[in-house]
């Protein structure tokens, strides 16, 4: 069993700014308000839980990180990633640029279009990624150096010498 946590000794100031969070239009802040006060109260992080209808967890990570961050804890971060793992180093990402130039068919590969996914499944082939990444991966890789990528169009051609003249034809 988990031993029961509670909120920090909270300053007037701070029982100030919690009580006008219980207003706020913010569920964010609302909740994390009626959290910290709650503890503030005596209540255990179990019967908050189920008072408000969330998880203990919950609770225990607001109380935490009003304990780390102060007032700070009533706002939400950003959810965007702290840190970018970039899957091609530079050498690599001239390497698929190159790669790209060339048909798939050099590789072995039934289209003469590339896609994403077949870039990227390439791309691991060559040794240029150390796992398998996603079109997606390889899209963000390009975009960062200013490539755009769209959809490859198929032509429809004929192997037919006489092909110029009879579709002219046609279309007169």
């Amino acid at each position: 069993m988990r031993k029961p946590i509670f909120v920090r000794t909270i300053q007037p100031n701070e029982q100030q700014a919690l009580q006008a969070g219980l207003r706020s239009s913010d569920a964010f802040t609302l909740r994390r308000c009626q959290i910290l006060l709650a503890s503030a109260a005596g209540q255990k992080a179990i019967d908050i839980a189920r008072n408000l209808y969330c998880d203990d967890q919950t609770v225990r990570n607001a109380i935490h990180d009003f304990s780390v961050h102060g007032l700070e804890a009533l706002t939400p971060g950003s959810h965007y990633p702290h840190t970018i793992h970039v899957a091609f180093d530079a050498a690599a990402v001239e390497r698929l640029r190159a790669l790209l130039h060339q048909s798939p068919r050099t590789f072995g590969h039934p289209t003469s279009l590339w896609t994403l996914e077949l870039a990227a499944e390439e791309a691991f082939t060559q040794g240029l990624t150390d796992t398998r990444v996603t079109g997606e991966t390889v899209r963000v890789t390009l975009q960062r150096q200013g490539i755009s990528w769209r959809r490859a169009k198929r032509w429809i051609t004929s192997p037919d010498p006489e092909y110029a003249r009879k579709k002219t034809l046609a279309t007169d």
